[in-house]
């Protein structure tokens, strides 16, 4: 059981796939972590996003910037599995997948996240170190972590 994956620049979403990204997101950082804030953030025009669908479904999901167009370096956000296929690992292969779609895409190795707190072990699992004090990001711990 693998995922499809697709990388797409903003432009190239089709509509149902622009749809199920959000109702995704919506679904895991407003409903599940019962966290009010502005997910459509106007970013998503510069992102590229990588989606990853299994048996048509949009389960795995994050948005990659190029160098300058978050953080000084490269950066992954918005990463998610819908929670009903967490027990899967998929977590992973997004991180994975998006580690090489950067490199592919924007010719970056260096990339910088804000990753909530407790997720720092994953992160650190695929080469990511904390560079910053616990900040509160939408009420949410959060750090800052690099990978060189």
């Amino acid at each position: 059981m693998s995922l499809i994956w697709k990388i797409k620049p903003f432009k190239a979403l089709s509509l149902d796939e622009l749809y199920n990204l959000l109702e995704l997101r919506s679904e895991v950082f407003i409903v599940e972590q019962n966290c009010v804030y502005q997910d459509i953030d106007g970013k998503d025009r510069k992102a590229i996003h990588l989606i990853g669908e299994f048996e048509g479904e949009t389960v795995a999901y994050c948005r990659l910037f190029k160098a300058g167009d978050y953080f000084d370096e490269s950066s992954i956000g918005r990463v998610i599995v819908k929670e009903k296929y967490r027990d899967k690992k998929w977590g992973h292969d997004l991180i994975r997948e998006a580690i090489k779609a950067i490199k592919d895409n924007f010719g970056e190795e260096k990339i910088t996240i804000s990753a909530q707190l407790y997720l720092k072990k994953f992160y650190e699992n695929h080469g990511f170190s904390q560079t910053s004090e616990e900040y509160l990001e939408d009420g949410i711990p959060h750090i800052e972590m690099k990978k060189a």
